[in-house]
């Protein structure tokens, strides 16, 4: 009987250490995918949301509440940009000079090839082959059909309002009228600053050529309260809405070509969704 017993004790012991393996492999592979979910993208700054608190921001007084979102903390890069596109259309040749002479179409494209590289779903669905009804720009010819593919998690531009709420501070505001400050050398590339001397006068585009004015390295002027980078100058930022009145994409926050009025986060302007230049760029956004 003593025999028996002791025969039956080492099988339940046996049974128990197996059982234990099992279990702790089983939690160990069933939490990955949760480590991996909950992990905030390293260049995307999250923007609480709220209504708009800067007064100096057409949105403000108007009852409208941003949700939360995420926002690139830079425009995007030529090294990110290549990462994706395996291609470099930038005329200002640099890893991390940000992007630029690409279309609004380019950008979308870009959004989604990224998502899927980074095995998210993709924001836009992309029909190249129907034309968009509602686009009549007679410059634009390539005029592909964008909608946004709901409840996808891929990256995407941010909407006008958007990007002006991040860009005026969120709800960390302190009313500046630039993204950052109230002076717009210590937080933009624009005419005056981005070449070999600060130019003086009027814009002119022979004297601006001659100083070799160009984009410059993401991330080298002051941030503004949300710690987010060049949304005054370096290059215009394009944005999702299109604009009725003109039949172009906004944009957002001037350039290093422009003058110091376009880089004040309440400007908008719009350029055809096929235009391209040296200083139109952009940045990405995701959903929270």
């Amino acid at each position: 009987m003593k025999k028996r017993n002791w025969l039956y004790f080492i099988i339940i012991v046996i049974v128990l250490i197996i059982v234990g393996v099992v279990l702790s492999q089983t939690e160990v592979f069933e939490s990955k995918p949760a480590i991996i979910s909950l992990k905030k993208p390293d260049d995307l700054v999250l923007v609480k949301g709220g209504l708009f608190m800067n007064k100096k921001s057409k949105y403000y007084g108007k009852n409208i509440t941003e949700p939360d979102f995420y926002i690139g903390k830079y425009e995007v890069t030529q090294k990110e940009w290549t990462s994706v596109m395996d291609s470099n259309p930038s005329e200002f040749k640099g890893e991390n000079l940000p992007v630029e002479a690409v279309s609004w179409y380019d950008c979308v494209e870009y959004c989604n090839k990224r998502s899927i590289k980074e095995g998210l779903k993709p924001y836009y669905n992309i029909d190249k082959n129907k034309k968009d009804p509602n686009n009549d720009n007679v410059i634009d010819e390539i005029k592909w059909t964008v909608t946004i593919n709901e409840g996808a998690d891929g990256y995407r531009l941010p909407s006008e309002a958007e990007w002006e709420y991040a860009a005026s501070g969120g709800q960390m505001s302190k009313n500046y009228v630039y993204s950052g400050s109230n002076n717009v050398d210590e937080v933009a590339w624009f005419w005056k600053n981005s070449g070999d001397e600060y130019l003086t006068g009027i814009w002119n585009w022979p004297l601006i050529k001659n100083n070799n004015n160009k984009t410059k390295p993401v991330g080298r002027k002051k941030p503004n309260e949300l710690g987010l980078y060049d949304m005054s100058g370096n290059v215009r930022e394009w944005c999702w809405d299109w604009d009725e009145s003109t039949k172009k994409r906004v944009w957002k926050g001037g350039g290093w070509l422009g003058a110091a009025y376009c880089c004040i986060s309440s400007f908008r302007s719009s350029f055809e969704a096929s235009g391209k230049g040296p200083d139109q760029g952009f940045r990405v956004c995701r959903d929270k």
